[in-house]
């Protein structure tokens, strides 16, 4: 029988196929097994979950993030949790005609750390979630993987992580996304401005999205629960693009997420499926 640590590397070797943006080549500055040790800071955490998401892009907002929030947020109502996605307009606007969410509102630095203090008071989570926020640079800044400024559009949801007293889980796939703090150093061999926001559990992937169902694979590995077969990325992706989500690469209202087309994280899914259900 595979041990739990060995799995979870295999499933992280499967979660960063395909990379483009260098997490393979700052995977040896992570501590290998972090996505059983993220599954079982969830199991270990049920309760009130904060699910940050969303990056800018142009008007609205990127389907990769929102699709892996959704399908964590189902896992844990199945898991017995209360799940409550945390972004800001429009996307909480679309999502809160079928999700539990918070909004909050771009404004400065200040301003957002004010709000998130308030918004952790009144929520009393167990577990606060970033997956594929924008994260804030050295200089206070926050940059695009194209060193763009944008902080004038970034929801600010570090703060979120950083004034949390309960424990924290952030997902990203190119650096500059809130969590990566944490491997700072590996980041350098990046060509992007990189996020200094730590966080207490890093999950990187090749798109994170694919994090989330690396996470969900140890869950159902951890439960022996088919977990992944009640998730649907697709009929997701469809929803969110629908509503004015694109693809974070092309720009566009693509099937696709980070430039895959969306039949690629499927089958990173049917990958995990086929390695933690027949254990």
């Amino acid at each position: 029988m595979i041990e739990i640590e060995q799995l979870s590397r295999r499933v992280e070797q499967i979660i960063l196929q395909h990379g483009r943006r260098g997490m393979g080549r700052v995977y040896e500055a992570m501590r290998p097994g972090y996505c059983v040790r993220a599954a079982r800071m969830i199991l270990d955490n049920i309760g009130v979950t904060l699910i940050g998401t969303g990056f800018p892009v142009g008007c609205g907002y990127e389907s990769d993030g929102p699709i892996g929030a959704l399908a964590i947020y189902k896992v844990l109502e199945v898991l017995g949790g209360r799940p409550i996605i945390v972004c800001a307009p429009p996307l909480s606007t679309t999502l809160s005609t079928a999700f539990t969410t918070y909004e909050i509102p771009v404004s400065d630095v200040d301003t957002s750390k004010r709000l998130a203090k308030q918004a952790l008071a009144s929520l009393e989570p167990k577990l606060v979630v970033s997956i594929e926020m924008p994260g804030q640079a050295r200089d206070g800044r926050y940059y695009n993987m194209h060193k763009q400024d944008i902080s004038d559009t970034a929801p600010k949801f570090d703060y979120f992580i950083t004034e949390a007293a309960c424990p924290t889980i952030c997902f990203g796939d190119g650096g500059n996304e809130v969590g990566m703090g944490n491997i700072i150093t590996a980041l350098s061999a990046i060509d992007i401005v990189p996020c200094v926001t730590r966080c207490e559990e890093l999950v990187i992937a090749s798109v994170s999205n694919w994090g989330v169902y690396g996470v969900i694979a140890m869950l159902s590995a951890l439960t022996k629960k088919d977990l992944l077969s009640i998730i649907d990325p697709e009929s997701t992706a469809e929803f969110l693009i629908a509503n004015g989500c694109v693809d974070g690469i092309t720009v566009r209202p693509d099937m696709s997420e980070d430039g895959f087309p969306i039949h690629v994280g499927m089958s990173i899914i049917a990958q995990l499926r086929a390695l933690v259900c027949n254990l």
